[in-house]
């Protein structure tokens, strides 16, 4: 736990940029940073900030959890703390100290409070306190920025080491999702040309001469108009955005999809790689736990929305433990990849060498995304480009399905067979890519010639392998509620002996395991634990 010594001197008032933002403050000592907003309100990020807290403290570490809304989203409720850890707003900023918490480990800083406006000091006037946080000499920060896209927010998103934006299942949520990354790529790119007053007005004037709120890609390929390397330094800018997402309040189980289509159009549409961490559901128990003023994790973590969150938590530790060994340093990218034409394999979202059944299912998903009232589509289209980009997903089905179609396409698209290069900048791991080599590696010295399998074992080998139970079902034909209770070790729910052996044998193939050692040891622990209660 953090005592007085660790009280904490904010550093000089430096005043606001001319633009509204501060100074890049930086991060120094504090080893990890993440920062959690987004473009609307209600969506949970304040059920995510107070909860990857917490998960974090538990582990034995020292966590701090900043909120940093301006607009108050009243963290210190969440926590069991009656009145909100705030401090006066001074001309000579005064000393200000973490409050503890009843989890150990884990501190709040307090907010600055402006005594005139009653509310928190607005986001362009909290150099003093935002600077803070590079001298806090903990394991972890937790930022919580609220729905703010104020110019100091979007400073502190960047700057941290982990970038999380939280949306829902609904419209509103979801442009303002997209409106968020428009915001943050611009602030980014302002900052890239703070100093270099000439290049900032040809970026000035490519905005001046678009609708408004034009994605990222478009604005680039303006700026190639007036200046071709201003457009090849916004294009290094944007490939190094790397923002994360969770979405939050999930209901139906077309809601667990959203992510994944959200993610795929960012990259298409605005060029921005959303890196999809999973989702919370909609949980009775996250509403009761804030009735009751204390964390979910603590309160009931069964639940499914903390085993959510527990999902997302893992998955941001592997995140920081790849960070460690390959940081993503960005390389120069050229706009007018930018302006290069989709392959009718990009249309589908699929490689060349994919299978006419793997054709079939990606047609089928695309229509399903291109549709009108589609959720993952609010905001980046009109109906004009609706029904392009309908067409082009038909001509793509009917080509690649076609045997003689697809050659000839080939012939004319990659004449000389080569794969096809990748384009823009080397990208940091993926959370999901992060926490499968995590898990990989943790199965791979779990297995060896004598594992005597358990439901749990083979559990941990589906998830490292990166399959769901329903995709195993699929192929293999076997009831989800078999599947279930085999990872479970539901015995009484099982059938015969017999029919189970045949179960393990088809899964162990699927996973890539050893389908005797698997059925043999699964079946003997079973047999073991029905003679000990004959007993």
């Amino acid at each position: 736990m953090l005592g007085a010594e660790d009280f904490l001197e904010p550093l000089p008032f430096e005043g606001d940029d001319e633009h509204g933002g501060t100074e890049p403050f930086g991060i120094g000592r504090a080893r990890h940073v993440v920062a959690i907003g987004g473009g609307r309100a209600g969506v949970g990020k304040t059920l995510l900030s107070v909860n990857l807290a917490v998960y974090l403290a538990q582990l034995g570490r020292h966590v701090v959890l900043c909120d940093a809304d301006p607009f108050g989203s009243s963290l210190h409720t969440m926590l069991g703390l009656q009145k909100p850890p705030l401090v006066l707003d001074k001309a000579e900023p005064g000393a200000s100290a973490l409050v503890r918490t009843s989890v150990p480990g884990l501190s709040i800083l307090p907010v600055v409070y402006d005594p005139w406006a009653v509310a928190p000091k607005r986001a362009s006037r909290q150099s003093h306190w935002l600077r803070q946080i590079k001298d806090l000499d903990v394991d972890y920060i937790v930022l919580n920025l609220g729905a703010s896209i104020a110019p100091a927010s979007l400073d502190v998103f960047a700057d941290a080491d982990i970038q999380i934006c939280v949306a829902a299942p609904e419209p509103p949520a979801i442009e303002a999702t997209y409106r968020f990354c428009r915001a943050y790529f611009v602030r980014r790119l302002r900052r890239a040309l703070m100093r270099e007053r000439f290049k900032l007005r040809v970026v000035e004037r490519a905005l001046l001469s678009l609708p408004p709120l034009p994605s990222p890609r478009e604005l680039i390929i303006e700026i190639a108009r007036f200046d071709e390397p201003v457009a090849n330094l916004a294009a290094t800018v944007l490939a190094s955005l790397r923002p994360r997402l969770v979405i939050g309040r999930t209901r139906l189980r077309r809601d667990l999809e959203l992510g994944p289509s959200m993610a795929a159009l960012s990259a298409r549409y605005l060029g921005i790689s959303l890196d999809y961490m999973g989702y919370v559901e909609q949980d009775d128990a996250a509403w009761l736990t804030a009735r009751r003023c204390r964390p979910l994790l603590i309160d009931a973590p069964t639940s499914k929305a903390a085993k959510n969150i527990e999902r997302v938590a893992r998955r941001l530790l592997a995140l920081f433990a790849q960070q460690a060994k390959r940081p993503n340093l960005p390389n120069l990218v050229e706009a007018r990849t930018l302006t290069k034409p989709l392959t009718l394999y990009n249309v589908l979202g699929l490689e060349r060498a994919a299978t006419d059944d793997e054709i079939r299912r990606a047609y089928k998903f695309q229509r399903e995304v291109y549709t009108e009232g589609s959720l993952p589509l609010t905001g980046l289209l009109d109906d004009q480009q609706m029904r392009e980009e309908q067409g082009r997903i038909a001509e793509a089905y009917d080509t690649l399905l076609d045997l003689p179609r697809r050659r000839a396409y080939d012939a004319s698209v990659f004449p000389n067979e080569e794969p096809m290069a990748l384009q823009g900048a080397q990208r940091g791991p993926g959370a999901t890519e992060a926490e499968l080599a995590r898990l990989r590696a943790e199965i791979s010295r779990e297995i060896t010639p004598e594992t005597s399998f358990t439901g749990a074992l083979l559990r941990r080998a589906r998830e490292a392998a990166g399959i769901e139970l329903h995709d195993i079902a699929q192929q293999t034909k076997i009831s989800l509620s078999y599947l279930r209770a085999i990872e479970q070790d539901e015995w009484k729910a099982l059938p015969a002996p017999v029919y189970v052996r045949g179960f393990l044998v088809q899964v162990a193939r699927v996973l890539r395991l050893d389908p005797s050692q698997v059925s043999k040891s699964y079946l003997k622990r079973w047999q073991d634990t029905r003679s000990d209660a004959d007993r």
